[in-house]
């Protein structure tokens, strides 16, 4: 009889035979956080052994993919939501920490982000135009809250260029931390992913503008950037990594799991709360995949002149 999950080697006993530790670069209570921990729950009833989530903010959220390369041994215990400054911040180092080709195990691709601009709900800015028109009009005196240095803050960068204006990043752990100095008025307007969009139900805060290629589905009023007149697109994607040399048994049981986990309708509920689209790639894919946007990120981050501080 097959078993549900890969064997290593028969001499070896069937993994996982105790507790995976998964670590997640933000802090509690953001979009990505909430999803990744619905999805470690559903993966650990695939199992029958608990995936539990640590969390590690800071860094532009890749303090967990930097203890993958350092420290983690690969018998595939230790894991690690990989965000897209995993490609990012090696391109603009000159002596990285990883490389993003070699240093891991590319294990599954899981979803994308939803995300934008959003203002308080008393905010004078009614329109993306509006805090455009103000931008320029008060260079440097406006102020932008963003999950971490690297991340949305360079669609903003992009966005920035495009409409002329110059305004202030303030860099954030996570969604939380960024959107709670939104509600206190501390910035102007937070570039954050979908972790807004039950405030943005509640009426707390009220959406500008998405970085998607459409509308969103629980949003059909708020308009794209590209439908304003910005190509301005930040619907990145994100997945699971190893440290590099596991054994392929291992990668197996690991893909096969979180990908029946991906569409557990419990997980599924959560993306649709963050309007987080499934994209979802194999092992192999992921991996190629991982060598275009490294190249990608290199080209942005020439275009864009960005360097490590």
């Amino acid at each position: 009889m097959a078993l549900p999950f890969a064997t290593p080697a028969l001499a070896q006993p069937r993994f996982p035979d105790r507790s995976i530790r998964m670590l997640v670069g933000w802090t509690p209570g953001g979009a990505t956080d909430i999803q990744m921990r619905a999805i470690c729950e559903a993966a650990s009833r695939q199992f029958g052994q608990q995936v539990v989530v640590e969390n590690k903010p800071g860094a532009s959220g890749t303090l967990g993919v930097q203890s993958i390369a350092r420290e983690a041994r690969p018998d595939g215990y230790t894991l690690s939501q990989v965000p897209n400054g995993t490609f990012r911040l090696p391109a603009m180092a000159t002596r990285p920490n990883w490389d993003p080709l070699t240093d891991f195990t590319w294990i599954i691709r899981l979803v994308g982000y939803m995300g934008g601009v959003v203002v308080r709900r008393d905010s004078p800015f009614q329109t993306l135009h509006d805090l455009v028109q103000y931008a320029r009009a008060n260079p440097g005196k406006v102020s932008y809250g963003t999950p971490g240095a690297n991340t949305t803050e360079v669609q903003l960068q992009r966005f920035a260029r495009q409409a002329g204006i110059d305004w202030v990043p303030v860099p954030f752990r996570g969604a939380a931390p960024n959107l709670s100095a939104l509600l206190a008025g501390d910035i102007h307007f937070s570039a954050e992913t979908s972790a807004w969009s039950d405030m943005a139900e509640e009426g707390r805060v009220r959406p500008l503008a998405v970085w998607m290629t459409e509308r969103a589905a629980r949003f059909p009023n708020v308009p794209t950037f590209r439908e304003q007149g910005y190509d301005v697109l930040g619907e990145s994607t994100y997945g699971i990594v190893g440290p590099k040399g596991m054994d392929p048994g291992v990668v197996r049981a690991l893909h096969d799991g979180f990908k029946a986990a991906l569409h557990d309708p419990s997980h599924l509920a959560v993306l649709r709360r963050f309007d987080m689209p499934v994209r979802y790639m194999n092992s192999a894919d992921y991996a190629a995949f991982a060598v275009e946007q490294y190249a990608e990120e290199r080209r942005t981050v020439q275009e864009l002149g960005l360097k490590m501080e």
